[in-house]
């Protein structure tokens, strides 16, 4: 039995009328019925997010001008397949996949039609790949298949019969129409799910975001090094990566700069995760050396070594429960990274001298200011601890990247110091901020604390002025200071409109100026 199979344009340009093959006009009747099928579809399709939960019923609506036995409906993957979607009954097997073996497959507009199933040779394969088998082993014999696209995604429906060459090329003009109505319920259906993931994602973001600032406000620290402050979007990227890694177990590496936060970040994520009630154990690898740096992390027995009179456990058994921060983790030493990708890998370890192995009840978070990627290469790094340590790695920022946050961070460690010094700064003048907002900040947020600090007790309780601020900053030979300052100060005035897309307002409050002080400064530079 013969298959035919081409374009709705072709069609509507070989057919002598539009319903028929022989050149017979459409008796008045059959039109009529067209118009209430047409009219009853679109009432069972007009309230449905889901065209599954009524396609039984447009089926039996559409079988009035376009008798069938069943009708199936598949969407295009993208990628030369077509997955089942909707079926009208389960009388008949299902096809999970079915994948065109003709060249660009059945695109938008075309249509097919088999006579018999038995003798016709598929150009499909089938997932499962006795589905034609099947179907023809239920009863069924003929098929007519149409594709359409709804709101860009191709889709198609196929008609199947239990009788042998059923459906005929007068018929393809109906099967687009039904298939037409039924692309604007899948329209509407895949519109409600783009609305709905849009709002998950935004109901995501938001609840990220809100517990970002939860966190942050009920970090407890000690000292203004521990401080979590900052408006930047490069430093709420930073926090909502580590809230969002916080509550696993996975590893995680900082890296950036010295200076940077990296513990401050480190124990954002400790105080956000299960493991909070924990201990939160530092240890500074570059400051140990090597033959104590084992024993430091790993512990000993007693007799271990010259001087090791009793046993002593290690940082790791020290930090069970909770965090152990490996700062600088670059400058380990081969045999203690051999010894640490052991903890990673099996969760257990051995003291110095011991024969017992501990369990590591631990999670690991590893920083470094420098490329592990060229350690690795020079042999000075591990491979398999680098991508150990690498599962979830965080870069910070350096603080010239975030000078919306330089003022926020001054006025918190200036709150700070006023709980230690007896005569705390009284405040910065404009010129003490637009200093620290020229400068580049080479030691990071240790540095600006380290300055205020310094500023603070040589002001005497005063205004901190330009000259109270020890800012090292590199001249050219005959360069005057106050020109590089100028140079610095209209980069940094650029940058930051930049960032706020030419809102002066916003612009002005981040620099610490006000309109009229922003506007002194842009005609200064030529900038308006």
């Amino acid at each position: 039995m013969a298959s035919t199979q081409g374009t709705f344009k072709d069609l509507l340009a070989t057919e002598a009328v539009v319903t028929g093959v022989t050149g017979a006009v459409r008796a008045p009747g059959h039109r009529v019925r067209e118009l209430e099928v047409s009219d009853a579809l679109v009432r069972a399709l007009a309230d449905v997010l889901d065209i599954r939960e009524v396609f039984a019923q447009v089926s039996a609506i559409a079988a009035a001008v376009l008798p069938h036995d069943r009708l199936t409906m598949t969407f295009h993957d993208g990628e030369g397949s077509f997955v089942l979607h909707a079926a009208s009954n389960a009388n008949g097997p299902t096809a999970v996949r079915a994948t065109t073996l003709v060249p660009g497959g059945l695109v938008e507009d075309t249509f097919k039609i088999v006579d018999d199933l038995r003798t016709h040779r598929p150009d499909i394969i089938y997932d499962p790949p006795d589905y034609r088998d099947r179907m023809v082993a239920a009863g069924y014999r003929s098929v007519l298949a149409v594709c359409l696209a709804a709101r860009g995604q191709r889709f198609g429906l196929q008609f199947w019969s239990q009788q042998v060459a059923t459906f005929h090329r007068a018929d393809v003009l109906v099967a687009r129409r039904i298939a037409e109505l039924v692309a604007l319920a899948v329209s509407h259906q895949q519109l409600a799910e783009a609305l709905t993931r849009a709002a998950e994602v935004q109901a995501r973001a938001e609840r990220l975001e809100a517990q970002v600032r939860l966190l942050t406000d009920a970090l407890d620290s000690r000292t203004g090094y521990g401080r979590v402050i900052g408006t930047s979007a490069a430093w709420r990227s930073v926090l909502r990566s580590a809230t969002q890694v916080a509550s696993t177990s996975t590893t995680v590496l900082l890296m950036g700069e010295s200076g940077t936060g990296k513990e401050v970040v480190a124990r954002f994520i400790h105080r956000a995760s299960g493991r909070a009630s924990g201990p939160f154990v530092a240890v500074n690898c570059a400051a140990l050396p090597e033959h104590l740096l084992e024993s430091e992390l790993f512990g000993h027995e007693r007799g271990a070594f010259t001087g090791a009179q009793q046993a002593k456990p290690g940082q790791i058994e020290l930090a069970a429960g909770g965090v152990l921060f490996l700062d600088e983790i670059a400058e380990m030493s081969p045999a203690a990274q051999a010894k640490l990708l052991r903890v990673l890998q099996e969760r257990e370890f051995l003291r110095l001298g011991g024969t017992r192995p501990i369990r590591a009840n631990v999670r690991v978070i590893a920083a470094t200011n420098r490329d592990l990627r060229r350690a690795m290469e020079r042999g000075d790094f591990r491979e398999d601890l680098y991508y150990r340590l690498q599962v979830f790695e965080i870069a910070l920022p350096p603080l010239r990247e975030r000078p919306e946050d330089i003022l926020p961070l001054s006025e918190a460690f200036l709150a700070d110091l006023g709980q230690t010094l007896t005569r705390p700064p009284a405040g910065m003048t404009r010129e003490a901020r637009q200093a620290l907002l020229a400068y580049r900040w080479p030691g990071n947020v240790r540095e600006l604390r380290n300055v205020l600090e310094r500023a603070a007790i040589v002001s005497e309780g005063g205004l901190i002025a330009p000259a109270h601020l020890a800012l090292h900053i590199d001249e050219g030979p005959g360069e005057p200071r106050v020109t590089h300052v100028k140079t610095v100060e209209r980069q940094l005035i650029g940058q930051v409109l930049e960032r706020c897309r030419g809102n002066k307002s916003e612009a002005a409050r981040r620099l610490g100026l006000t309109r009229k002080q922003l506007y002194v400064r842009l005609r200064q530079y030529a900038m308006d």
